[in-house]
């Protein structure tokens, strides 16, 4: 084998590696000119070198304002204030240009119609206060100067100076007062010598006259000279008529805002009124008085009153005696029943248009009161059942009380609605004094301190003391744990009082100066919450009573605050209980079933 065989079979088994297409690229790039050519390779070379294509990793973007803004750099295109997207960053001149749009044709300036906000061109808002801009005006149209308003100008004041220094400065506002009164005076003389001269002056022919305004002048009267001669002084029958009905309708008005009207009625219910020794059917037997001094609480039902239509709001015992008892009804009527002999109604006084609510008996009982929703107070006389009087402040009373002093049984106090205790003399029909301090309906009046102070409860769940006859609270008695209290009752011993709180417990009060709670003392037991159920006392004071929402009557012993014995009295509500003056085991209730019942 020749030697040019070897070497051929030597490359053709031992052929060098090629080099890859990657380090082919690398060694072009690295051989290119500035230019992108390869000065080594030939322009006739057969492989041309192979590149990667360009990637870039950055978002795309909008450029073609950019582009306008490059190409043109003297953009100066003014900003369209309608539009609401500004692509580019506009330049200070080009929001500052003026708005676009042709001048108005009569604009000698040439402001554009959008710069305007006043009809003589564009009006920019001052820093001034408009009082001191009207006081300025003012002063300018009537003295001829007024404040510059430039902070340039070296003077202070625009106008006619010499005024100004006449005048001292002033301006409309602030005249001074002896200024004004004097220049009131020279215009009332001005006035006055007008009209002289004008006398003067007028012509003699015209002052004869009766059509001329001269005429008018001279014979002109004062609205106070009197009647004018000629009036009519009797009316016609049509105008009479109307004048009784303007009359008529004017009364019912004040009718209506006072108390409603209604005519008194009384009917007797008994055998006869007077006895055949002339002895009246109120007076009281003779040989009634106290069998003894200890009391004893009821255990059964005696006698029945029912007469009521509709419920009965309060009872009361006849004073000292307690043989008769009057009740008070919510079909408007009051009654008074026989409690020793018959056990019948005695009479029946009707004179109220609503429900009565409180009555109240003067110390001998031959009168009493009654306070009703029809806004009146009536006072009667027991035995013929005549109205002696009405009271009414157009206000609902909600308790009646007369002084229980013997010389005073002529005042009557009266809570209101309208938070006020209103004082009448009644034997003038005036109102003599108001205590106004309570910020709710008045609720009940009770006197203590031999008379000489009175305690108020009201729907302000607060209790006030106030001096008999003066209207000021010397004690004030308001909790906040406290409740309202729209009955009170005074112990016989006159040194409590027991107030029955709507917390469905009754609280205990001295009446001392301190007028204290009685923390010890607190009864119990029984469901009164929103109704005005009478607490009472035994004539002994050894026991408490009171009626409740469930028609029992409950009595507690004094001393151990103990329930002593419950009683189921009324069906409904039990509203009023009064333990009898005289028997001291005998207690009257009433309730809302219109039924009043006597128990022993």
């Amino acid at each position: 084998m020749c030697a040019d065989q070897l070497e051929h079979i030597f490359y053709e088994g031992n052929a060098p590696l090629s080099p890859s297409p990657t380090m082919d690229l690398l060694q072009n790039y690295d051989e290119l000119d500035e230019h992108g050519q390869n000065p080594n390779s030939s322009p006739d070379s057969s492989s041309p070198p192979r590149l990667l294509p360009s990637k870039s990793a950055a978002p795309k973007v909008d450029d073609t304002m950019l582009a306008l803004t490059v190409a043109n750099q003297t953009l100066s295109k003014p900003i369209d204030p309608v539009q609401h997207v500004v692509a580019f960053n506009p330049t200070y001149d080009q929001l500052w240009a003026p708005v676009l749009g042709p001048a108005h044709p009569y604009a000698k300036d040439g402001i554009a119609q959008g710069m305007r906000n006043h009809k003589l061109g564009f009006v920019e808002n001052a820093a001034i206060d408009s009082f001191v801009f009207d006081e300025q005006y003012n002063t300018f149209h009537k003295y001829g100067y007024a404040a510059d308003p430039s902070a340039s100008s070296g003077n202070n004041y625009v106008g006619d100076l010499d005024t100004l220094e006449k005048t001292n400065g002033i301006s409309v506002y602030n005249i001074p007062q002896h200024e004004q009164k004097k220049r009131k005076i020279e215009k009332k003389r001005e006035v006055t010598e007008e009209e002289g001269n004008g006398d003067d002056v007028m012509d003699q022919e015209e002052v004869d006259n009766p059509a001329t305004d001269a005429w008018l002048m001279k014979n002109r009267k004062s609205p106070w000279a009197g009647k004018k001669e000629g009036l009519q002084t009797e009316l016609s029958e049509e105008q009479q008529k109307y004048a009784e009905e303007h009359a008529r309708k004017k009364a019912e008005k004040a009718g209506g805002e006072k108390g409603e009207v209604v005519a008194d009625k009384t009917t007797f219910h008994g055998k006869e009124e007077r006895d055949y020794q002339g002895r009246s059917w109120l007076a009281p037997p003779k040989d009634a008085k106290a069998s003894n001094d200890h009391c004893y609480i009821p255990k059964r039902l005696v006698h029945t009153w029912s007469g009521h239509t509709k419920g009965v709001s309060a009872i009361r015992f006849f004073p000292k005696y307690g043989h008769l008892i009057l009740s008070a009804g919510m079909d408007t009527k009051v009654k008074i029943w026989d409690v020793f002999n018959s056990g019948k109604c005695m009479r029946t006084y009707m004179g109220h248009s609503k429900a009565v609510r409180d009555i109240s008996f003067c110390n001998d009982g031959t009168k009493f009161l009654t306070a009703s929703y029809d806004k009146n107070i009536k006072y009667w006389d027991t035995e013929t059942g005549q109205v002696i009087s009405t009271f009414s402040t157009g206000k609902i009373p909600y308790v009646v009380k007369l002084n229980p002093d013997d010389d005073k049984q002529n005042i009557l106090l009266a809570g209101m609605s309208d938070k006020k205790i209103v004082q009448w003399d009644m034997n003038s029909g005036q109102i003599t004094q108001e205590y106004d301090q309570h910020l709710g309906a008045v609720n009940t009046i009770t006197f203590v301190d031999n008379n000489r102070r009175f305690v108020t409860s009201s729907d302000d769940k607060s209790l006030r003391v106030w001096e008999f006859g003066i209207p000021v609270v010397i004690k004030y008695i308001s909790e906040p744990h406290m409740h309202s209290m729209p009955a009170i009752s005074l112990h016989p011993n006159s040194n409590w009082l027991a107030a029955q709180s709507l917390d469905n417990q009754i609280l205990i009060y001295s009446t001392r100066e301190r007028f204290q709670l009685n923390k010890k003392k607190r009864f119990a037991g029984h469901i009164v919450a929103g109704y005005a159920c009478q607490v009472n006392f035994s004539p002994d004071g050894r026991f408490v009573m009171s009626g409740d929402g469930e028609g029992k009557c409950w009595f507690w012993d004094w001393k151990s605050c103990k329930v002593f014995r419950t009683l189921k009295c009324h069906e409904g509500v039990c509203i009023g209980c009064e333990w009898h003056p005289l028997e001291q085991s005998k207690v009257a209730t009433c309730g809302w079933d219109g039924l009043i019942k006597y128990w022993d």
